[in-house]
Parts: C-alpha cells; structure tokens; sequence
C-alpha cells in the first residue's frame, strides 16, 4: 500500500467511527442559539483559526446565524498579545463583544485545550468563559478532546487511527463536520449558488 492509499484509508476509519448522534446534537445546540437570538463565537489557533474564518462566511450566509471569529483582525489580536499575553486573547475579546448565556463557542483543536499542561490555553479559558456565563460550547477536536470535550455540551472526537496523521486527520475532518452542519436541514436555510443554478 502506498502511502497515499494509507493516509485515505486511515480517513475512511476515522469518518466510519465517528459519533453522529453527537453531530445531531451539536446542529441542535446550533439552532437553538440562532432561534433564541444568540450568536455564534468560532475559536481556534493555526488551522482551527482558517476555519473558522471559512465557518463565520458559511454560517452566515447559509444558515442566517450571527457569527465571528475573535482572531480575524491582526491588529487586535497582536495589540491583544504584546499587551495582554496570548492566553487571554480570546476571553478579553468576548468581554468587549458583550458574550452572554445566548451565546456559543465553536472550538476547533486538535487537542481541546488543558489547562494543566498549558496546551492551548486560549481556548481552554475561552471554554470556560462560556461556562462560566451560562452560554454553549460546542467544538470539533482530536486526541481525547481536552478541555473543550470535557466542558462542552456536545463536542465531536475525531477517533485517533494513527498517531502520527493526527493532526491532517483532526483538521480534515474540522472542515467535514462544520460543512455537514452547515449543510443540515436543521441549520440551513439559504440555497448554496451552485446548486441553485441547476
């Protein structure tokens, strides 16, 4: 087997083990947000951050729900970090954006966040910001899920077939969840352009 052949193969196990009664509940935990006039707040470092840019334009756009993303303005958030250190980056942004129990985080991490080995420690305070103040965190993440799984009111674990493509593997399927949700009948309400040019 080529390695090609292995890295798909490892995707394909990675999609048949994964928890789809969670996803059901993270589109649930989605729309009630949007249907009580809540917002949604996507986090994360590195790649996490790429989606959730992508995620803030789809979610928008398709599914009617107000959302953002705390790292999309360099300005602030390197204001934020020389000034305020990068743990706190996220919690103080939220506290300027008026964040309240309507609210929701979506994190995206491969490891969750853990507050005892100050991995990802933005996010970790971030998720319990939200806690905290009554609101939902729902995530995408790898490994044993961290903080955020152990926190989150519906938090999806992509399985680990091979330690060493954790990271791709966990991104990857980042990307499929949030997309899947994004696309669910229970979030969805706008046509996408190139479906409806059938």
């Amino acid at each position: 087997m080529n390695f090609s052949e292995q890295f798909l193969k490892e995707c394909i196990e990675a999609a048949q083990k994964l928890d789809t009664a969670v996803i059901e509940k993270m589109a649930d935990v989605m729309a009630s947000t949007r249907e009580n006039g809540g917002r949604i707040f996507f986090c994360g470092s590195g790649g996490g951050a790429g989606h959730a840019s992508h995620a803030v334009c789809d979610f928008r756009k398709l599914a009617n729900i107000e959302c953002y993303t705390p790292y999309d303005n360099v300005s602030e958030l390197t204001a934020r970090v020389n000034d305020d250190g990068w743990d706190s980056t996220i919690v103080n942004w939220l506290k300027v954006s008026r964040f309240n129990s309507k609210d929701c985080i979506f994190v995206f991490s491969v490891g969750g966040g853990n507050y005892e080995k100050n991995i990802s420690a933005n996010l970790a305070q971030a998720v319990k910001f939200a806690k905290d103040n009554g609101a939902s965190v729902v995530g995408v993440v790898g490994k044993d899920g961290g903080y955020t799984k152990q926190m989150g009111d519906a938090v999806c674990v992509v399985p680990t077939i091979n330690p060493v493509h954790i990271t791709p593997i966990v991104e990857g399927y980042q990307a499929i969840v949030w997309h899947l949700l994004v696309s669910h009948p229970k979030l969805q309400v706008n046509q996408t352009k190139w479906e409806s040019t059938k």
